[in-house]
């Protein structure tokens, strides 16, 4: 199976969709939280061209602006360990300390699925 133009692993001969899902939450000091999108763009890039990497997408929290928000999805355990290892890991870990308050909250999963369900409750009907 194809997720993202990228290949997954099978698992005895079946397809096996288990990610490592991550949910970050950084807080930003405040004179650096407009300018977050740019002081990450080098790390948000190299990591978005990982092969492993899924997916990983920035927000912004509406009721705190100093609090930016990090969903990332890598392929599976070996991806993500990849990720940790890399140049551009490395030098984030070294740099982007110093722009937050404290360090940030995560939340690290292996999800059986590979990509974005629908969210049925909310289902759009067709037009």
């Amino acid at each position: 199976m194809e997720v993202s133009g990228r290949s997954h692993e099978h698992v005895g001969g079946r397809y096996d969709p288990a990610v490592i899902f991550i949910t970050a939450k950084f807080r930003v000091l405040p004179e650096h939280a407009d300018d977050w999108v740019g002081i990450t763009r080098e790390f948000t890039e190299a990591t978005r061209a990982e092969p492993g990497n899924l997916w990983f997408d920035w927000s912004r929290s509406l009721d705190d602006p100093t609090e930016h928000v990090l969903v990332e999805a890598f392929r599976d355990g070996d991806a993500g360990a990849a990720h940790v290892q890399s140049d551009h890991f490395t030098r984030a870990i070294a740099t982007l300390p110093a722009y937050l308050v404290d360090t940030p909250r995560i939340v690290s999963q292996t999800v059986d699925q590979d990509d974005w369900s629908e969210l049925g409750e909310m289902r759009v009907a067709p037009t």
